[in-house]
């Protein structure tokens, strides 16, 4: 009588097979067991497959059917989260969010709210066009919460209209200690995840985190 011997799935050739077969694999588990079958089944008599091998090919299908399952249940957390964060979005869509951006200026006064180091004993506030230049500089108060920009210059006249960016200067000792962009008020116009994070495009094709944004308010509502 002809027996036909099959050897058990091992190194290269395990991999080779488990790669064809995957996708069956880790969907059925009674594909794996019929393939395990027919392999005890035409194994050469004379010379038995291990149980030890057995267990070795059951462990592994196994731990690569949970890898996959787990896979996919993290997927699906993901998108679940991800539509859910996009979800509570959606409502910022339209509203103004205050954020360190640039804003619009068209001729009416622009409100801005700076920050400066504590430890400073005066600050500046910058005001630089949308190349980066700095078009205006003036004293600020220590303590100051928000100001009126009217869009004068240096020069002290009026700037055309434009993408403003605000900073404050902070001194002490007449020695620089740092910049810190100062916030504005600016409308959302997006809502979307990057790369697992949140984030809104907003006036200017601006794209900030939410973490970045001190507050929201409706234009409506003032």
């Amino acid at each position: 009588m002809d027996v036909t011997a099959t050897q058990p799935l091992q190194g290269n050739a395990a991999a080779s097979t488990n790669s064809a077969s995957n996708a069956v694999i880790s969907s059925d588990f009674e594909t794996f067991l019929k393939m395990l079958t027919t392999q005890m089944q035409n194994q050469d008599p004379l010379n038995p497959i291990e149980s030890s091998d057995y267990a070795v090919q059951l462990a592994t299908f196994s731990g690569v059917e949970q890898q996959v399952r787990t896979n996919q249940l993290l997927a699906d957390l993901a998108n679940q989260m991800g539509s859910s964060g996009l979800s509570q979005l959606a409502g910022w869509i339209g509203m103004e969010a205050r954020a360190p951006v640039s804003a619009q200026f068209n001729g009416s006064a622009l409100t801005v709210w700076p920050k400066h180091d504590s430890t400073a004993d005066r600050a500046e506030l910058v005001v630089r066009d949308s190349v980066g230049a700095e078009v205006a500089r003036q004293p600020l108060a220590l303590g100051t919460e928000s100001l009126s920009w009217d869009g004068k210059g240096a020069d002290g006249a009026i700037l055309p209209a434009g993408r403003y960016r605000f900073e404050v200067q902070s001194f002490r000792d007449d020695a620089v200690l740092d910049t810190i962009p100062a916030e504005v008020y600016v409308p959302v116009i997006e809502a979307r995840i990057e790369d697992g994070r949140s984030v809104l495009v907003v006036q200017g094709d601006q794209v900030i985190g939410t973490d970045e944004i001190s507050a929201l308010r409706d234009p409506a509502a003032g």
